[in-house]
């Protein structure tokens, strides 16, 4: 059995680590503005925490399931931040995907505070986050990970440690993410292409994911699109963040991305459409209007 592990933000992704702690025996205190989230939570054996704070007392390891940088200083740092509460060396898991520089400001506030920052951005939905199929894409110091491994590969049987500097993780998500972005707008526009010229969009995804053009996230996206499902489980707004930050560390490498803006300006139209609390499967429906 594992020890005791915070977690604040428990959407779909913290929410799925959180059911998957439970299963393998943790003990799990959990805090999130939605109050329902942490309800749903408490029902599968989790304890509700007022505040980041109350999350983080007594717990050997953090981690931070918020949406962007500014919520994640806010969660460590704020008048009720987690930071202060934890012992000296436990580990912080940060896990949104966020710039690079920002988890660089936050891996050395951490460490100023005797605090070991893992740099753990996630990929792969709620369903992988709560089988434990998810990947973490992890960089940290050497000893932090072996004393954390156990915790790590309860979370994902798919942990890449692509580095010991912080940031790393971050860079790596944001490569994947620009990709899944690109992947995405071109599936969706195939699809809506398929329309156009008369074909069955459901066999023409059939071809698809058995040839050439297939990518997950297109047959992850486009399946549910086509049954006209868009419950978010990804928001659009997401993968709009995401594109932008990738773009932006692209722009500071002194690399030049062609493929990349036209992928996030599809995102753009889509929020401007009033598609933004929608599944990110809603590109279809940006498309099939041109």
């Amino acid at each position: 059995m594992g020890g005791t592990i915070g977690i604040v933000g428990v959407g779909n992704m913290g929410g799925g680590m959180a059911g998957r702690l439970r299963d393998r025996g943790w003990q799990v205190q959990v805090c999130d503005l939605v109050a329902s989230r942490v309800v749903a939570c408490v029902k599968h054996g989790a304890r509700a925490a007022a505040t980041p704070a109350e999350a983080a007392a007594g717990a050997e390891a953090l981690i931070v399931g918020v949406v962007d940088a500014a919520e994640m200083h806010e969660v460590l740092f704020g008048a009720m931040g987690a930071a202060a509460a934890l012992a000296p060396g436990a580990a912080v898991l940060l896990c949104p995907t966020v710039a690079p520089r920002d988890v660089e400001r936050i891996a050395a506030a951490l460490a100023d505070r005797g605090l070991a920052a893992i740099d753990a951005p996630m990929s792969g939905g709620p369903a992988r986050a709560r089988d434990g199929s998810m990947s973490l894409m992890v960089a940290c110091a050497d000893a932090v990970f072996e004393a954390r491994r156990d915790l790590l590969e309860t979370l994902s049987s798919k942990v890449f440690r692509v580095g010991t500097r912080p940031g790393d993780g971050a860079r790596t998500k944001l490569v994947n993410n620009l990709l899944a972005g690109i992947n995405l707008a071109g599936a969706a526009e195939a699809l809506a292409l398929a329309e156009r010229l008369g074909l069955d969009a459901g066999r023409t995804l059939d071809v698809i994911e058995q040839s050439s053009g297939q990518s997950w996230i297109g047959s992850d996206r486009m399946r549910r699109a086509l049954a006209g499902d868009y419950a978010p489980r990804a928001h659009v707004t997401l993968l709009q963040k995401d594109t932008r930050l990738a773009l932006e560390a692209a722009l500071a490498a002194g690399f030049r991305p062609s493929l990349g803006p036209a992928a996030h300006e599809a995102f753009n139209r889509a929020v401007a459409a009033g598609d933004a609390e929608l599944d990110d499967a809603a590109l279809l429906r940006l498309f099939r209007k041109q």
